[in-house]
C-alpha cells in the first residue's frame, strides 16, 4: 500500500526529472556530474557536512559547466529526452537517500541483536509511512549491496 510518503517522492522524482527535460543536453550532462560529485565527496570527505559543502560545489560547478558547453534545448527534441534521463538519475539518487535517512534502531544484542528501520522513537505518523513505504521496501536491499552504492545514498552508515 502506497502512504504519503510514497506520493511525495514520486512528486520529487517528478520535479526533477522535469527540471532535466527542461534543461535538455545540459540536464544529462548536470545529472550525471552531479552523483559523481556526490559520490566523490562522499568517498573524500572525513565529515558529512563538508561532503555537503564540496558536493554542492562541484555540483553547482557542473551545472554552471554543463549550460555552457551544452546548446539549446529547443534545437533537437532529443536533448529533453536525455535531459530527462539526467533528471531521472538524479532524483533517483535524491529519493533514496531521503527515504534510506531516518534513524535506525538496533534492538537486542549478540546473537539476538536486530536491527529496524526506520526507529520506533519517530512520531507516530512519519514512522507508519516510512515503515509502510514501498519504495522503502524496495530500497532496503542497498544495506546489504556493494560498497560503491552505499557510499552514494547511505555514506554515513558506510562511514
Amino acid at each position: 500500500m502506497y502512504t504519503w510518503f510514497d506520493a511525495l517522492l514520486v512528486t520529487l522524482l517528478a520535479l526533477v526529472t522535469a527540471l532535466g527535460v527542461r534543461r535538455g543536453l545540459a540536464g544529462l550532462l548536470w545529472g550525471v556530474a552531479a552523483l559523481l560529485a556526490c559520490l566523490i565527496a562522499n568517498m573524500v570527505m572525513p565529515h558529512p557536512l563538508l561532503a555537503v559543502l564540496a558536493a554542492l560545489a562541484l555540483s553547482a560547478a557542473a551545472a554552471f559547466a554543463a549550460g555552457r558547453l551544452a546548446p539549446d534545448p529547443a534545437e533537437h527534441p532529443w536533448y529533453g529526452a536525455a535531459g530527462g534521463i539526467g533528471g531521472l538519475l538524479l532524483g533517483a539518487l535524491l529519493i533514496s537517500a531521503l527515504t534510506l535517512s531516518f534513524p535506525l534502531e538496533v534492538r537486542g544484542a549478540g546473537a539476538q541483536r536486530q536491527t529496524v528501520y526506520p526507529a520506533s522513537t519517530l512520531p507516530g505518523p512519519v514512522q507508519a509511512a516510512v515503515g509502510g513505504s514501498v519504495i522503502k521496501r524496495q530500497l532496503m536491499q542497498v544495506w546489504t549491496s556493494g560498497r560503491v552504492l552505499q557510499t552514494l545514498i547511505i555514506p554515513d552508515q558506510v562511514r
